[in-house]
C-alpha cells in the first residue's frame, strides 16, 4: 500500500467510505494528503434517479466527501471533469448502438481516476494518486508493481483496473486493498466517519437502474427498434431496441416460445436481436482486442484464469496472442468451467492466480 516513504498524496474521495478509510489510512502513515471530489454535471437527457438508487458523485456525495476531509484535517477540492464524464457517456451510449454491452467504470478507472487525476497530481506536485478499490499493489525489487486481487474476494475490484496505464502502477495507492469491508466500516466509525455505515453505490453514477436505454436512445437520437429472430432467420417479434438487449439476456425478450430462450447475437446494422436455447449462447472462446498488458506482452500461448464479466467467477483458459493488442481464449473446462456468457463489449481480464495479467475488450 504505501511507498518507500511519505509523500504527498492525491486521493479520489467519492463520498462514500472506501475512499474515506482510504483517505484516513494514508493521513495515518504520514501522508500530505489532498482529497479530491469528481464532479460529473448531470447529462441533461438521464432520467431522474429513481428513490433509494444509490449513485456517486451527487451533491449529496460532495457533501459527504467534504465532512469526511474536515473530519480528518485534510483539504478537499472538487474538479469538474463534466467533459470527461461527457466522453465516458459518449461511449456508453456508442457501445450500445453497435450492439455491444460497455463498461463505463474500466473507462473511468482509466480516463479519470488513474488518468486525469494524475493530471492534477502533477499541476500541485503530488506524486502518487489513490482510491478506495478492493485490490492490491505488490511492490517488488525489480519493474513495476504487481496488480492482485484485493484480500476480500467477494469486493475484489481488481477486474476493473486492467485498462490502466502500466506507466501508472508505480504512482497508484491501493490503501484498502489488504482489508475486509467489514474492517473497513469499523476502521470508519471508529475514526466518526460520517459515512461508516453509508450504502454502497450501485449500477452506473450516471444514469439509474433500468433508464440506460432511454439514455442511449436519446443520445442517438432514437432507439434502435427491431426484430426478434432465430439462429435461422425466422422472424419471433419485435423489440422497443437493441440497446435493452446483451448476449446471454433471458429476462424481458417479450416473447413466449414454450422453452427457454437467450438471446446469443446481436445483428446492430440491421437492428436484430437473435435468439436460441441456452446451449447456443457463446461461452466456448472469445476473441479480444485493445488490450492492456501490465506484464510483457505474451508472445505465445499460454493458460491462465480469465474472467468475462466483474461479478462471474474466472475460468480456466488457454489464451493465444493474435498480433499486436489482440488475443483469443479458449475454454476447455466445459460448461461447468465456463466464464459465462461472453458479451461483446466487456472486457476479458487474464490471471495468474490472483494477479491480474492484462486483458482486452471482446469483440465476439
Amino acid at each position: 500500500m504505501r511507498p518507500a516513504s511519505t509523500s504527498r498524496v492525491v486521493v479520489a474521495m467519492s463520498g462514500g467510505v472506501d475512499s474515506s478509510v482510504a483517505a484516513a489510512l494514508l493521513v495515518e502513515a504520514g501522508h500530505e494528503v489532498v482529497g479530491v471530489f469528481m464532479r460529473q454535471g448531470r447529462p441533461p437527457e438521464a432520467a431522474p434517479a429513481r428513490p433509494g438508487h444509490q449513485g456517486c458523485c451527487s451533491v449529496a456525495d460532495a457533501h459527504d466527501a467534504r465532512r469526511v476531509a474536515h473530519r480528518l484535517g485534510i483539504p478537499l477540492y472538487a474538479l469538474d471533469l463534466t467533459p470527461d464524464f461527457d466522453r465516458i457517456i459518449d461511449y456508453f451510449a456508442a457501445e450500445y448502438g453497435r450492439g455491444r454491452t460497455p463498461n463505463p467504470c474500466v473507462r473511468c478507472n482509466a480516463w479519470l481516476k488513474f488518468g486525469r487525476l494524475f493530471d492534477h497530481a502533477d499541476a500541485i506536485g503530488a506524486r502518487h494518486v489513490a482510491t478506495g478499490h478492493y485490490a492490491r499493489l505488490e511492490h517488488g525489487p525489480d519493474g513495476p508493481p504487481a496488480l492482485r486481487r484485493g484480500r476480500d474476494a467477494a469486493r475484489d475490484q481488481s477486474y476493473v483496473l486492467f485498462d490502466v496505464e502500466p506507466a501508472r502502477l508505480e504512482r497508484m495507492l491501493l490503501p484498502v486493498g489488504d482489508l475486509a469491508k467489514e474492517e473497513v466500516r469499523h476502521r470508519a466509525r471508529a475514526l466518526g466517519l460520517s459515512t461508516a455505515d453509508k450504502p454502497d453505490s450501485q449500477e452506473i453514477c450516471f444514469v439509474a437502474p433500468g433508464e440506460h436505454a432511454a439514455l442511449v436512445a436519446r443520445r442517438l437520437g432514437g432507439s434502435r427498434a427491431g426484430e426478434i429472430v432465430d439462429a435461422a432467420g425466422r422472424v419471433l417479434g419485435r423489440h422497443p431496441g437493441i440497446e435493452h438487449f446483451t448476449v446471454g439476456q433471458r429476462q424481458g425478450l417479450g416473447i413466449a416460445a414454450g422453452h427457454p430462450l437467450h438471446v446469443i447475437a446481436i445483428e446492430a446494422a440491421r437492428h436484430r436481436v437473435v435468439v436460441g436455447p441456452p446451449e447456443a449462447v457463446p461461452q466456448e472462446h472469445l476473441t479480444a482486442a485493445a488490450a492492456t498488458w501490465l506484464v510483457p506482452a505474451p508472445q505465445e500461448p499460454f493458460e491462465c484464469l480469465v474472467q468475462c464479466r466483474a461479478q462471474r467467477r474466472p475460468a480456466p483458459a488457454l489464451v493465444t496472442p493474435l498480433g499486436p493488442g489482440r488475443f483469443a481464449a479458449r475454454f476447455p473446462g466445459g460448461p461447468d468451467a465456463a466464464p459465462g456468457p461472453i458479451s461483446p463489449g466487456q472486457p476479458a481480464v487474464c490471471y495468474d492466480g490472483d494477479r491480474l495479467l492484462g486483458g482486452g475488450w471482446i469483440e465476439g
